[in-house]
């Protein structure tokens, strides 16, 4: 086994001595790599692609989150496919559907027009996913769940010619649980294909694979840098989706010079936001896949020489666009995975400039916010949307200075008759507050702005508070001897650190509840999936049909337990190590819901 490990230098020049050309991939490639934008590989890049070109070894490649750890592997992959073999010959294994989606957007990005490549995941119609895998695909990106019920259930899907078996994000799918999902597909695959598994980290479950697995293979590890940046100021803005595009525009207004890229998660998303922010006047520009080569080309020409002032676009368009002077990177939409987000943010604060990177963040962004916020081992600020006030005075200010600009440089002399005219009407402060009222109106009058719910200090709305926590499920009750005190004591001595606001907690005779922050919640399940993937101690609650939100306390139609996750059920819980008959809990549940059954 090799292990290579990069010097401590700076991302921006980690790679500048290697350009992709001196990897050894073909000039179809090459050529698709400049059409693109991209200039030098990143340093896991770089290491990766010769290797995976020279099929020697599998590979295993350490690299933190936003090193381009995916580029590693699809464009070799890419390079070397043959698509006359009408067989899988690429399986890419993603944690979350979001994730597998990006991937295959930017296979089908670089890949040949009769290259076929397929995803599967959970939520999609397995209808669409049989009929496609009729097509014979040469590349299949999915979920491990879907992968196995097509793998083992349904036998819809052979890997029996498989090429590359490749584990993108591998340490996260272990959080999620998909170890034994991952081995169980493993034991299909030829023993003759090159493996690739990519990771931030290596926890004790990835070394048991790659122990077990991948015997002879080359270690690339790229040693950590800060993912932080001080000249980088990360903020939340906790909005309703409804209300995104009147955040953006807030954002934009109490900016004196804003020249920033705004990031969109769909290309619908682009063209609406983009259109939308030109009829408010702003000098704005969208990119996506759909748009031509060359007028991309020439929309990021008119961005970098500032004739626009907003580039509004996807990860895929806008990827490797190099601006050095950006004051702002937003998120309208939360990417699908925190390299992603790194990827985003690291075009501001170059040159040793403060600048900004905002996210808006919906209730249902709380889980990747969270991914996030542990992916880069920092809490990100929630601040207090600009009020309609505060746009207004800013505006006013603007025109105070703008005008005192003008009056110090030059004045325009065909509009010095019209003010002579405009001063013999009357007094001059109600001739010129006249003219303002006129030409700024919708500027400076509240009734034309959309309402939008502020923020509080904590950076909730209060009709959010409910929203933006979680309800857990925990194992343990009274005759565990556990009180609220004792409970929360627990939770954190195994998660090693103080929980925050808690909301209410109830110890019930063999299990309890508790209502925790969404950044705590994600903490403990992750913390508690790891630990027993199958039986964790503690889960989400879950409400059934017809129950109100959390705190509402009624009753399902089984009881207690139906609040819970379904890996609490009652076929195999126990308060003894989480086995046996559970006969004495069902029937309390069912007592206490008027012994219907």
């Amino acid at each position: 086994m090799t292990k290579i490990e990069e010097k401590k230098i700076d991302w921006e020049d980690t790679a500048k001595k290697t350009t992709f050309a001196d990897l050894g991939l073909s000039e179809k490639i090459l050529k698709k790599i400049t059409a693109k934008g991209y200039e030098f590989p990143s340093a896991i890049q770089s290491w990766v692609i010769p290797l995976l070109l020279n099929w020697e070894k599998d590979i295993i490649g350490q690299a933190q989150t936003g090193t381009g750890k995916t580029a590693a592997f699809w464009l070799p992959v890419l390079d070397r496919l043959d698509p006359k073999i009408k067989d899988i010959q690429v399986l890419v294994l993603a944690p979350t559907r979001e994730l597998a989606i990006q991937v295959a957007e930017e296979l089908r990005s670089f890949a040949d027009s009769d290259t076929k490549i397929q995803l599967l995941y959970g939520g999609q119609n397995i209808r669409d996913e049989l009929m496609w895998l009729k097509k014979k695909p040469q590349i299949v990106v999915g979920t491990p769940g879907r992968v196995i019920d097509h793998l083992t259930k349904r036998k819809t899907l052979n890997i029996d010619h498989l090429k590359y078996f490749i584990l993108d994000e591998a340490d996260e799918m272990l959080n999620i649980g998909f170890k034994e999902d991952i081995e169980e597909i493993i034991q299909y695959a030829p023993e003759n294909k090159k493996t690739l598994l990519f990771s931030a980290t290596m926890p004790r479950g990835i070394k048991e694979i790659v122990n077990k697995y991948i015997k002879d293979h080359d270690l690339v590890a790229i040693e950590r840098k800060e993912l932080t940046n001080p000249n980088i100021k990360q903020i939340v803005y906790k909005v309703n989706a409804r209300d995104k595009f009147e955040a953006l525009c807030r954002v934009i207004e109490v900016e004196f010079d804003f020249y920033g890229i705004v990031f969109c998660k769909t290309k619908a998303d682009v063209d609406t936001v983009a259109a939308n922010l030109m009829t408010r006047g702003y000098k704005v520009e969208g990119i996506h896949g759909d748009i031509d080569q060359k007028m991309r080309e020439k929309t990021l020409t008119r961005f970098k020489t500032s004739a626009i002032k907003i580039l509004v676009a996807t990860d895929v368009a806008a990827r490797w666009i190099d601006v050095n002077n950006l004051t702002h990177v937003i998120n309208y939409s939360l990417p699908d995975n925190p390299e992603v987000y790194t990827h985003r943010i690291w075009r501001t604060g170059r040159a040793g400039n403060k600048w900004e990177a905002i996210s808006f963040v919906t209730r249902q962004d709380g889980r990747m916010l969270s991914w996030i916020e542990r992916t880069i081992k920092m809490k990100l600020e929630v601040w207090k949307l600009p009020q309609v006030s505060d746009v207004i005075e800013f505006k006013k200010k603007r025109l105070l200075d703008n005008t005192k600009e003008v009056l110090e440089s030059w004045v325009d002399l065909t509009y010095i008759d019209l003010a002579e005219q405009l001063l013999e009407l009357g007094d001059a402060n109600k001739v010129l507050a006249s003219v303002l009222k006129e030409g700024f109106w919708n500027e400076f009058s509240e009734i034309h702005y959309k309402n939008i719910s502020v923020s509080n200090d904590s950076g909730r709305d209060s009709s959010w508070a409910w929203a933006w926590e979680k309800r857990l499920f925990i194992a343990k009750g009274r005759l565990d001897n556990y009180t609220p005190g004792s409970l929360i004591q627990f939770i954190e001595n195994e998660i090693g650190r103080k929980l925050g606001d808690i909301g209410k907690i109830d110890v019930m005779r063999e299990f309890s509840f508790m209502n925790v922050k969404d950044e705590d919640a994600y903490e403990i399940l992750d913390f508690f999936k790891a630990a027993n993937p199958r039986k964790p101690l503690i889960v989400e609650a879950k409400s059934s049909g017809g129950w109100s939100r959390w705190g509402d306390r009624r009753w399902g139609s089984r009881g207690w337990y139906r609040w819970s996750s379904r890996w609490w059920d009652s076929r195999w819980w126990s308060r003894a190590g989480y086995r046996g008959n559970s006969s004495r809990w069902w029937r309390s549940g069912e007592r206490r819901s008027s012994g219907r059954r």
